[in-house]
């Protein structure tokens, strides 16, 4: 009952005139970055972070999130008929949506995609107002401790699942903890870090850091790379499902939305593990696995329900134990804490209408997002004819106007200007900047519970391992540790053997 209590006032929150116009918004915008390849949830996000901050809270996170889970809708489309992802976690439906639509069934791939999600993401949201109570009570019964050790499972979750180098990440991580403590310290008053530039006493702006990294970077690094845009010329049409394709895609789309629900809580996994293991799966459940890459529906169902119950998943750590488990939710758990609110257990006691609202909000945009993908296929398809020459540099204005609306400071230009060359040197060195945003948002939460934790214990280390959760969390720590060790190891002694 106090359950149904909860969701009455969430969708009481949700349904209201401006919260819905918010969340029709977030899910426009986010159909739009997600079709328009390059453009991803979270450029756009970094970009829309300054807007937000005349808003109310619920309205702003209601947004922020409809562009996240959005961006996972919008991107199959550009994935089925240009075959180019338009968001990284549809790479995969890439495989057999664009061969769909290349025998003319490429209504057929759409149709799914948009079923598959609407299934999924209200699957997971079920999940996320299940999940929430549960968590957040056992979140209570966390210290300094188990905060401590919690988050440095997170930051090592996150580097074991980033692409590329470990090496890389874990600097990038390292990296993102050091700029986190630029400023004044807490404790002391001392100034830290801040090379006598007095706008840096209250740290480094997280709007400034992302929108620098990620948008910024994306529109220098766009300048090296000629548009190559094989758009369907073909009339698409046949959205209607027949009968064999909803019992061939059922199936995908179950195991899809099982399989995003429970790799979107991991720490960096998200929508782009969820969809490649969803594949993964399907794949090795099918009889005819030689029929994946030439227009197998499952191919489609699968990974599309898995990304986006991965998107919606995601949300339980951040609402719930104030941790974000990938970039996106980073940079909403950095707008939380600009409009003043904290993330964590806290928030469902303090604020229930905001945490339920969210929530509610969901079931709602995903019902927006099935309304609006089918009917605006025509302008989804003319939008990707626009020249990139033309949007990003409306894109920067837009960038430079948010900015210094904030505090009317052209230092804050400034800084995102050094930032965005900083974010390309990055690009080059292949150094993922996801980690270093992760490491920048939970390092002050991370020193603030190891100098609580510390001081209950008059400076014994042993307290993070002498309470049970605390270590638990070191446990898994370690346990991830060695997963990443032993490819590496075993490479060794092949190489060693041979010679």
């Amino acid at each position: 009952m106090e359950l149904l209590a909860n969701l009455a006032l969430g969708f009481e929150t949700a349904v209201s005139p401006m919260n819905l116009l918010y969340c029709l918004t977030g899910a426009l915008i986010g159909t739009l970055i997600g079709v328009l390849p390059g453009i991803g949830p979270v450029q756009t996000i970094a970009i829309l972070l300054p807007t937000t901050f005349a808003l109310p809270p619920v309205s702003a996170l209601i947004m922020l999130a409809g562009i996240y889970y959005g961006a996972q809708y919008g991107g199959s489309t550009t994935s089925i008929l240009v075959n180019v992802p338009g968001e990284a976690s549809s790479v995969v439906t890439c495989l057999d949506g664009h061969q769909m639509a290349r025998q003319g069934r490429g209504g057929t791939a759409l149709t799914i995609a948009a079923l598959g999600s609407f299934v999924a993401g209200c699957f997971a949201t079920v999940v996320l107002a299940l999940l929430a109570v549960p968590l957040a009570e056992l979140a209570f019964r966390f210290g300094p401790a188990e905060y401590v050790s919690l988050m440095l499972f997170g930051l090592v979750g996150s580097v074991v699942l980033a692409s590329g180098s470990l090496i890389k990440a874990v600097g990038m991580i390292v990296l993102g903890l050091l700029l986190g403590m630029i400023g004044t310290d807490v404790t002391s008053g001392a100034h830290r870090f801040t090379f006598g530039i007095p706008e840096l006493a209250d740290g480094l702006g997280f709007v400034s850091l992302a929108m620098g990294l990620f948008g910024i970077c994306d529109i220098i690094s766009s300048l090296e790379t000629r548009e190559a845009r094989d758009i369907l010329k073909a009339r698409i049409s046949g959205f209607w499902l027949s009968r064999k394709e909803i019992r061939d895609s059922a199936p995908a789309v179950l195991r899809g939305t099982l399989v995003g629900s429970l790799l979107g809580i991991l720490p960096g996994g998200g929508a782009i593990l969820s969809s490649f293991t969803a594949y993964m799966v399907e794949k090795k459940c099918s009889r005819e696995p030689e029929t994946f890459g030439k227009g197998n529906i499952r191919g489609v169902a699968g990974p599309e329900s898995a990304n986006n119950a991965a998107a919606q998943t995601s949300f339980v750590p951040l609402l719930t134990l104030g941790i974000p488990p990938n970039v996106v939710l980073a940079m909403m758990a950095g707008a939380m804490m600009i409009h003043g609110i904290q993330p964590g257990p806290r928030v469902i006691t303090s604020n229930p209408s905001l945490f339920w609202g969210v929530i509610a909000s969901m079931w709602v945009g995903n019902l927006m997002l099935v309304l609006l993908n089918l009917p605006l296929i025509g302008v989804w398809v003319r939008l990707l004819s626009i020249p990139y020459r033309l949007l990003y540099p409306a894109i920067l204005v837009f960038c430079c106007i948010g900015l210094y609306s904030v505090n009317n400071n052209t230092f804050d230009i400034a800084l995102t200007a050094f930032c965005g060359l900083f974010g390309y040197v990055l690009h080059k060195l292949d150094c993922e900047p996801a980690p270093l945003i992760l490491g920048f948002v939970l390092g002050p939460m991370m020193e603030e519970n190891l100098r609580r934790g510390m001081l209950l214990s008059r400076g014994d280390p042993a307290i993070f391992f002498t309470r049970p959760l605390s270590l638990l969390f070191l446990a898994l720590t370690a346990g991830l540790l060695i997963a990443m060790a032993l490819p590496g190891i075993r490479k060794r002694r092949s190489r060693a053997f041979e010679q």
